[in-house]
């Protein structure tokens, strides 16, 4: 991590802790309604270079197969909190431990379509390090590098039909490599790179 000399943990810490301040005084829902979730949002430096971790998911899951998201899922009963959630989850696709992370912070939720209410845990990952891939769940994983991210008109929002009939906005970022990164993880990964990262 050496290498990546641009990245204030303490400065994004403080962003993380205002940013969520902010918004979950304005994010007012019905709890009961919303399963709670979460993600863990992966800066691993390549090369001299922040990037972001995404993974995409297997064509052979039910919900949101093939889509690029970051690793996560449901909160269990017996997780002790959200980021306990995002470690497991994270663990189970693609075999992060708690000891090749630093956890910086977490984002305020963000309700989803499917009913999640989805908090994104924000941290720093050692790379390289050996991924145990689980098939069933990942089929890649890759990286996208902030700068790209933070480009002008990289990415555009459009009107989306879920199909259960319900539609709204949603973003959609220019193809990376190949890998459209749209939907919840590009909201997710908008604000961060913009309001966060900035």
């Amino acid at each position: 991590m050496d290498e990546c000399q641009d990245l204030n943990i303490l400065n994004i810490r403080e962003r993380l802790e205002r940013y969520s301040f902010i918004n979950e005084n304005n994010l007012k829902f019905d709890q009961n309604k919303y399963r709670k979730a979460a993600v863990l949002v992966l800066l691993v430096c390549i090369e001299g270079e922040w990037n972001l971790l995404f993974t995409k998911r297997s064509d052979s899951l039910r919900n949101h197969k093939g889509q690029v998201s970051f690793p996560g899922g449901a909160k269990e009963v017996l997780d002790k909190d959200i980021i306990t959630t995002a470690l497991r989850e994270a663990q189970e696709e693609i075999g992060i431990t708690r000891g090749n992370i630093t956890i910086i912070g977490c984002m305020s939720e963000f309700l989803t379509i499917s009913d999640y209410a989805v908090t994104p845990v924000v941290a720093v990952m050692d790379w390289p390090i050996p991924l145990s891939i689980s098939e069933d769940e990942v089929s890649k994983v890759f990286t996208i590098p902030i700068k790209w991210l933070q480009q002008p008109g990289i990415y555009e929002e459009k009107v989306y039909t879920h199909p259960s009939g319900a539609f709204g906005t949603v973003i959609f970022f220019n193809c990376y490599e190949g890998e459209l990164l749209w939907g919840i993880s590009a909201k997710i990964t908008l604000e961060l790179v913009n309001e966060i990262l900035k």
